[in-house]
């Protein structure tokens, strides 16, 4: 009896988790009994409460089909073509080719998800959300690309015993694009729309004065770094990327070299620049596995001067409000790519300070949804 007692605090829940299943126990089988429903539904406060359940419920039910309604109405282009007004239906049907019927069905959808408006004499225009897209054009190109992803979820179960040669692992081809075999166009174009649609919101929240020169990793085109030295004139910069991408972004930049720089590399393998006092890793880390992204900041540790600082910003798991995006979103989209996965803002912090940065802490982000921002330092009292 002594050993089985002593094993007890390593194996049994303590008092308050416990207290938390129980209540979750009855909880369940309550919602659970068809009899309980059936009394909710007749109740008015448990009426409520089990409208406002049954309605969310229903929207992840349904949330592929939304998915998809948003994908058909990017792929007319009815943000551009409603761009200046609204338009009667008939002349939708004309500039989209698409019969009334359909048109409408999809129109009458658009406008249950916010992306419409109707208004008298069959005039449509754009939502809140709808005109949101024309200032987001890198969210076209997600939902575009997701295309691939849906390929993958069409059998979650074999894709959850098997994430190897998927569809999106296909189209993020880093390994194909290093080897030189694949060209890095396509994924480039979608990283530089998507990268700066949250550049400003990043920069809006970091503070660069000071700094002379920003190694941006696996900054692609440049995206964010062009922006960076717009909103600091004095600030030099260098992206470094596999080599087919600092390439093509070399042809591609229309800022002088010396302002400007692309580096060829491998970042977890070759060495990295040590000229610059400031990194930044701008939505890279969660897509890739703990053990190589651990090993990549303490590169950049090592690479950075003494007072030199790192920035990381992606969005973060367990995100206030906005929490399915991390795991639900993201930790479904990472597996179906192959590798990473979504990270608090504590494991990040963690893995940063294992790194050997200090003062490592969140700097808070306008729009957390989209991206949070850390930083640390390297401090000049531990050399």
């Amino acid at each position: 009896m002594p050993a089985r007692t002593e094993a007890l605090p390593h194996t049994a829940p303590s008092t308050r988790v416990s207290l938390r299943l129980r209540w979750h126990r009855f909880r369940n089988r309550l919602i659970a009994n068809p009899s309980f429903q059936r009394w909710a539904a007749r109740t008015p406060i448990a009426r409520m409460i089990a409208n406002r359940r049954a309605t969310q419920l229903h929207h992840i039910t349904a949330g592929f089909v939304y998915s998809q309604t948003l994908m058909a109405f990017l792929d007319l282009e009815l943000p551009q073509r409603l761009a200046d007004g609204p338009v009667t239906s008939e002349q939708l049907v004309t500039l989209t080719g698409v019969p009334e019927p359909g048109l409408i069905t999809l129109l009458k959808a658009a406008k249950s998800l916010g992306l419409l408006e109707y208004y008298p004499d069959h005039l449509w225009g754009l939502g809140e959300l709808g005109a949101a897209l024309l200032a987001n054009p890198g969210i076209a190109a997600m939902v575009s690309h997701h295309r691939h992803l849906y390929r993958d979820l069409a059998e979650p179960g074999a894709l959850l015993s098997n994430r190897s040669d998927t569809a999106l692992a296909n189209y993020w081809a880093y390994g194909e694009v290093k080897s030189g075999t694949t060209d890095p166009g396509t994924y480039s174009d979608l990283m530089a729309l998507s990268q700066g649609m949250i550049a400003d919101y990043v920069l809006d929240t970091v503070d660069l004065r000071g700094h002379r020169q920003l190694l941006d990793i696996a900054g692609g085109t440049g995206s964010f770094a062009a922006r960076a030295i717009a909103r600091y004139p004095g600030l030099q910069a260098r992206v470094f990327d596999l080599p087919a991408v600092a390439e093509r972004a070399r042809r591609e930049n229309q800022l002088p070299e010396a302002t400007l720089g692309f580096v060829g590399g491998d970042m977890f393998n070759d060495d990295l620049p040590a000229s610059a006092d400031l990194i930044s890793l701008v939505r890279v880390l969660h897509d890739h596995d703990d053990g190589p992204v651990q090993a990549l900041l303490t590169r950049a540790y090592e690479a950075l001067p003494p007072g030199g600082r790192l920035i990381v910003a992606e969005p973060l798991a367990e995100t206030p409000g906005s929490a399915a995006i991390g795991h639900g979103y993201f930790g479904m989209y990472l597996w179906a790519m192959g590798s990473g996965r979504p990270r608090t803002a504590a494991e990040l912090t963690e893995m940063m300070s294992l790194a050997g940065f200090d003062n490592v802490r969140e700097q808070k982000s306008a729009m957390s949804v989209l991206v949070r921002v850390l930083s640390g330092e390297k401090s000049k009292r531990n050399l």
